[in-house]
């Protein structure tokens, strides 16, 4: 299947850093930005058009301006699957890409600590108020395993996300 991920994290882009990727995307012919790729997946982010270190300091309305440039003024080819990593919380991009773009579904992602998982709850939430079907939820640093003894520490809480899954009535994914 063909993958591409956006980065709609304007604020914060990480993608660049997770999928091993540097550089600006070329230009097509039809002024259409080249996602960059790597393990077979094609990849547009903010974090492609501005120094790594630099803030970017926007209103809502930028920032929306943005996530549109980098979701309808990029040349995809064709693909399989869309996959959208948006920021934390339940702000103007959220708001807007579930508004403006079809959406097969929504996976929840969180830590285990109590501040996240209020986070996560709302967001859970937002996309059903949008109808936006939520798939499930992923804990993520979920556990600490020291290198030499192999002994494992669950850092941020063990069941966080396990209990909220069940509060909301969702499957966990992993």
């Amino acid at each position: 299947k063909e993958v591409g991920l956006l980065d709609a994290d304007i604020y914060g882009p990480s993608i660049p850093k997770m999928m091993n990727l540097k550089g600006n995307p070329e230009l097509t012919p039809k002024n259409l930005m080249r996602p960059l790729k790597n393990y077979g997946i094609a990849c547009m982010s903010m974090g492609f058009l501005i120094e790594e270190t630099a803030p970017v300091v926007w209103r809502g309305l930028m920032v929306m301006s943005a996530v549109e440039k980098l979701l309808r003024q990029v040349d995809w080819g064709q693909l399989d699957y869309l996959v959208i990593d948006m920021p934390p919380g339940t702000g103007d991009v959220q708001l807007s890409v579930s508004q403006n773009i079809p959406i097969s579904g929504a996976v929840i992602v969180s830590t285990p600590q109590d501040v996240a998982l209020l986070d996560a709850h709302k967001g859970a939430e937002m996309f059903r108020k949008v109808h936006v079907p939520v798939l499930g939820l992923i804990q993520n640093m979920s556990v600490f395993q020291c290198p030499k003894c192999k002994h494992e520490t669950h850092i941020f809480g063990a069941d966080g996300v396990r209990d909220l899954a069940k509060t909301l009535g969702l499957d966990i994914l992993g």
